[in-house]
């Protein structure tokens, strides 16, 4: 492998293969530009997390086949008074105007006219500002076509009655979530590639250092994005949440393959006159770690096509996608670039033949003498942080109800929580029981199973909501005294599904679970197993690809031990921090795992660079002087980038989703921590403890 990545990277490194390179890359570029699609136009706003076979799902089924009526996309418009209490007229007189307009898309609107006045009266609030009425889409609706009935509904209310109208419930989050992306990602683009360049032009003072990396990255995100419209069209559905999270990888990770590279053609211009003699030699020694750290990120999104959410799964192609686009940038087109600049680039502090290549007072050369020195107290210290920081993962908690994750003033969450102000917690999202029997059910019957289910625990109400026509098919309506995404609710539901011989009792027949909570149970076991089965599949291919590597067992040990080590802190202090900054005490149980996918993956890298380095200085120094030369040589490159890196992802923090926020800044706490720490310290640290002189080495070093 090494041999034939030399081979193209030598190619690329001369006058005729930088041009033919840059060539290709343009070339490619404008076609994808001109006739593929455009991914936006498969963009979806969600994915289902669950498969077909969960229990929670098939549930859904089974409601869906024997009551028609429930199959669609539910909404819940919640109308408030702008002063005082609601009319019963004001509230049917809207209503109604919204059944006579017609609109295309909506199947079912409860029919408040009709109905009599005991009846109309559980759609009000007890103070009577506040009102509820249940509507149902069209199930086959997309999001952008869920927006449009959305818009009509309003119009229509906002014509005809002065009451204040928030559409919540499934549509109504799919609506408000289009808008989310459509604004976030502008500023998702801009807001990294600003802070890219600041970061570039205040560290190395060069603007063409700045500007040549962030033109590779250009050029990566074109092909990326045209790409991913390509598989969108082969009906791989794309999610706007994964895409997001995605830009920030591909600027983050071009950007930093492109300092590695320049990094090394920096000293390699201090050793040759001939710029692409310089390029060649660079690449000989940076082109396979830089290969092998994409391909550790590369190896870690493959990873998620075994996991059965959905959630996870859909970033395997689209980071697959890119990652490949990225790794191919980082040994043809950034070393063409930085070739047909040359000097040039490094302008006004250009290297010339014979300079230094680190000074010996720099701060990162100092590090290297104190961790040869004294690595015991190196080691020692930051296993100490290392083990405070990761105790605080015990005081983790969990929040499932998605909706806390949007901003306060999206009209969706504003109506769920004005629904969870004004009326029962349970009455949000009530769970659905559904008995399958094999025999006409008789009405003594299905009381009975109502009755069990309303002894069962936190359930405050259980009412039959239809029977099947051959009356062998029974539907509950239950009720949580919680909200129906509260931990105790999940609890109370996953106790109920496991005791289900207990509460069918002598009936005949099967029992379903269907709803918000039982989806919720399903959720936190798939991501329970999904947790459990990636981390241990990552670390054991990235394990196995460091072996390959390093051509060694005890480097990639120390390799990856340090990298779990600083994930278990970076979360358990990322959390105590984002709790005492941001006043955020919860996350979202997918949280972890993206941390890990991330942290491991791009943390890896770093550790991959120092021990390359380290190899190829071990072959002519001792093992203190080559870690000692290897920490002064990277060390500088490396902070750089780590520093850009969390930088990057810590503009996640800048959209309006929760779980982004919390995402990137944890993401952005272990980044420095692998950067600065783990790079700096512990493995330097670990490699002068354990690894020995070879006996050429010290043979030579008597002499």
């Amino acid at each position: 492998m090494k041999l034939f990545l030399q081979a193209i990277t030598d190619r690329v490194s001369t006058k005729k293969g930088m041009w033919i390179t840059l060539s290709l890359w343009l070339i490619v570029t404008a076609v994808l530009t001109v006739f593929a699609p455009s991914v936006k136009d498969y963009q979806v706003s969600s994915i289902d997390a669950l498969p077909s076979d969960a229990k929670a799902v098939i549930a859904q089924s089974k409601v869906d086949q024997y009551f028609s009526d429930s199959d669609g996309v539910p909404a819940i418009l919640v109308f408030e008074s702008q002063s005082g209490t609601i009319e019963l007229t004001n509230l049917v007189s809207a209503v109604s105007a919204i059944e006579d307009e017609g609109i295309e898309g909506l199947a079912q609107v409860i029919p408040l006219a009709a109905l009599p006045p005991q009846a109309v009266e559980s759609f009000f609030s007890e103070d009577g500002t506040t009102a509820i009425v249940p509507v149902t889409l069209d199930g086959s609706l997309e999001s952008k076509e869920i927006k449009a009935v959305n818009e009509q509904i309003y119009e229509v209310v906002e014509s005809t009655t002065n009451l204040n109208l928030y559409i919540t419930g499934p549509a109504g989050i799919a609506a408000d979530t289009l808008d989310l992306f459509s604004r976030a990602d502008l500023v998702l683009i801009f807001s990294t590639v600003g802070l890219i360049l600041v970061l570039l032009i205040i560290i190395y003072r060069s603007p063409l250092l700045a500007l040549i990396p962030l033109l590779a990255a250009g050029i990566v995100h074109e092909v990326v994005m045209k790409s991913l419209g390509i598989l969108g069209s082969t009906g791989v559905l794309i999610s706007q949440q994964t895409v997001s999270i995605m830009l920030i990888l591909l600027f983050a990770a071009v950007i930093d393959y492109s300092l590695f590279v320049f990094s090394r053609f920096r000293e390699e211009l201090k050793d040759h006159e001939d710029k692409f003699t310089a390029m060649r030699s660079a690449m000989r020694e940076t082109g396979m770690p830089v290969f092998f750290s994409g391909g550790t990120v590369l190896a870690a999104m493959l990873v998620l096509f075994v996991a059965q959410s959905g959630d996870y799964r859909n970033f395997a192609p689209t980071f697959a996608t890119a990652l490949v686009v990225i790794i191919l940038a980082s040994v043809t087109l950034v070393p063409a670039l930085f070739a047909l600049f040359g000097r040039k680039s490094f302008w006004p502090k250009v290297p010339k033949v014979g300079e230094a290549k680190v000074k010996t007072n720099s701060v990162w050369s100092r590090v290297g003498r104190f961790v040869v020195r004294k690595p015991g107290l190196a080691v020692g210290v930051v296993v100490i942080f290392l083990i405070i920081s990761s105790l605080n993962m015990f005081n983790l908690k969990y929040e499932f109800d998605t909706m806390k994750s949007f901003p306060e003033d999206m009209p969706s969450r504003y109506g769920y929580e004005l629904l969870e102000e004004k009326f029962a917690p349970g009455d949000l999202a009530p769970s659905t029981v559904l008995l399958e029997g094999t025999d006409v059910l008789t009405p003594e019957q299905q009381e009975e199973l109502r009755v069990r289910l309303s002894e069962q625990s936190l359930v405050d109400n259980v009412r039959v909501n239809g029977v099947a026509e051959d009356g062998k098919v029974v539907s509950y309506s239950v009720t949580f005294a919680e909200s129906p995404y509260s931990v105790e609710s999940i609890d109370a539901m996953e106790t109920m599904m496991n005791e289900e011989a207990a509460l069918i009792g002598n009936l005949d027949g099967n029992l379903y679970f269907a709803g918000e909570t039982a989806k919720q149970v399903d959720n936190r076991d798939y991501n329970n197993r999904d947790t459990i089965l990636i981390v241990i599949l990552e670390t054991i291919l990235i394990f196995l690809m460091l072996i390959v590597l390093t051509k060694s067992v005890k480097m990639p040990i120390y390799m990856m031990g340090t990298i779990l080590v600083s994930f278990l802190a970076a979360l358990g202090i990322g959390m105590f921090l984002t709790e005492l900054f941001f006043g955020i005490d919860t996350i979202s149980n997918r949280v972890p795992l993206y941390a890990f996918v991330f942290l491991v993956a791009l943390g890896i890298d770093y550790n991959i660079m120092l021990v390359s380095r380290f190899q190829e200085e071990r072959k002519k120094h001792s093992v203190k002087k080559a870690v000692e030369i290897a920490v002064a040589n990277t060390g500088g490159v490396i902070s750089s980038a780590g520093l850009i890196l969390a930088a990057t992802f810590a503009v996640l923090m800048t959209q309006p989703i929760e779980l982004l926020f919390v995402f990137g800044f944890i993401v952005a706490v272990g980044i420095l921590i692998d950067t600065f720490i783990i790079r700096g310290f512990l493995l330097p640290g670990l490699l002068v403890l354990f690894e020995k002189d070879d006996k050429a080495v010290v043979s030579e070093k008597n002499n």
